[in-house]
């Protein structure tokens, strides 16, 4: 057999042993916290249709995506992203439902990107979804959900940055920037790359005012008093709003008692373009990249026939475990299961205690006494 054969693909890999126990522990904490707010497991499929993922609903780009093709001809692609399967299936199965609807879930993702940077094309997420709840409150909740989850796993040192999307967008219909503008705007002021933002608005000869603001956008973080800087740089009502839902959520942070751990961005935005208003990602060190993502979303259920405003995040188990880690953060794992050693005259008697150490609910190997040669 070739040796060949005994490796993964690129960007995949085999988890066991302790690393794998440690996992399992922190999605067990994670959905532990989820559940204490009330939001109930759910589990979708590992593939969907293409058109679940496709360019209109603003996810992942088709590039990116692993596809393939089922018998009766239709475009399948393995799931790079939940957020859009659990809106589907909220729309198919509580199309009348007009109470909010909380669910909790973990699974893998699929992205086929670039492994230039050692990024994982499979990866675990758990996360959450609330629909049906436009409110400040619920966006309140789901913001303090990740800062109780993270701390109910050990770790300590993270901050949660916010942002609103609609800030942005405001600003760009104020100044006449047609999509295509936009997008490409958002990718240079989502990574505060100044330069880039200024040769691209001066290429589209954008009025001065609007370009000082938009410009402005990649220093504009900080704590809360950057949202009076953010009020005080803008006038149209909508990135104005903007500010005004951002402060209402501030305060309801400030009532569950976790505002230290909360920044804001108001430059903050998302590749994902189906996020409506607030932008949630969390930052901590030893990881390059967020730990967790998510935001408000209330145009997505109705590509799939429902009407419904919604608000949810995940968290990448892999990087949190790799923070931890780093950070020195011990996860405890149960202990190992007992040996229990036999020889063919005891094999009897020892398969009892095993038997009583499992009744107990605990764990026991029953294994081969090996005498000095290493015989049994």
């Amino acid at each position: 057999m070739s040796n060949e054969l005994v490796h993964t693909p690129e960007g995949v890999r085999d988890i066991y042993g302790e690393e794998y126990a440690k996992k399992l522990k922190v999605e067990g904490l994670m959905l532990e916290k989820a559940r204490s707010y009330g939001y109930e497991d759910i589990q979708t499929p590992t593939f969907e249709f293409f058109d679940v993922f496709s360019k209109e609903i603003g996810t992942t780009p088709s590039r990116e995506l692993y596809k393939f093709f089922d018998k009766e001809g239709n475009t399948l692609v393995l799931r790079p992203d939940f957020t859009p399967s659990m809106a589907r299936c909220a729309a198919k199965y509580f199309a009348d439902w007009d109470s909010p609807i909380r669910f909790c879930y973990i699974g893998n993702t699929f992205t086929n990107n670039s492994n230039l940077q050692g990024k994982l094309k499979e990866t675990t997420q758990m996360g959450v979804e609330l629909i049906g709840d436009p409110s400040e409150k619920a966006d309140g909740e789901t913001a303090a959900l990740i800062i109780e989850v993270l701390l109910f796993t050990g770790l300590k040192d993270f901050q949660l940055s916010v942002g609103n999307v609609e800030y942005f967008k405001g600003i760009c219909a104020e100044a006449g920037l047609d999509e295509k503008t936009e997008l490409e705007l958002r990718e240079f002021i989502s990574g505060k790359n100044y330069f880039g933002a200024e040769e691209l608005l001066m290429e589209k000869k954008v009025e001065k005012q609007y370009m000082d603001a938009l410009l402005q956008l990649t220093d504009l973080f900080g704590s809360f008093d950057v949202l009076r800087q953010a009020k005080a740089l803008v006038h149209n009502e909508r990135s104005l709003n903007a500010v005004k839902r951002l402060e209402g959520l501030y305060q309801v942070l400030c009532c569950y008692g976790v505002e230290k751990y909360v920044s804001f961005d108001l430059g903050m935005l998302s590749k994902y373009h189906y996020y409506t208003g607030m932008i949630l990602k969390a930052y901590t060190y030893g990881v390059g990249d967020a730990i967790v993502k998510g935001g408000r979303y209330d145009t997505l259920l109705g590509h799939f026939g429902k009407k419904a405003p919604a608000v949810g995040f995940v968290v990448g188990i892999d990087d949190l475990l790799a923070a931890l880690g780093r950070q020195g953060v011990g996860v405890e794992i149960p202990p190992k299961a007992e040996i229990i050693e036999y020889t063919p005259e005891t094999f009897t008697k020892m398969l009892e205690q095993a038997k009583e150490i499992r009744a107990r609910g605990g764990k026991a190997v029953l294994m081969p006494l090996r005498d000095i040669q290493g015989r049994t």
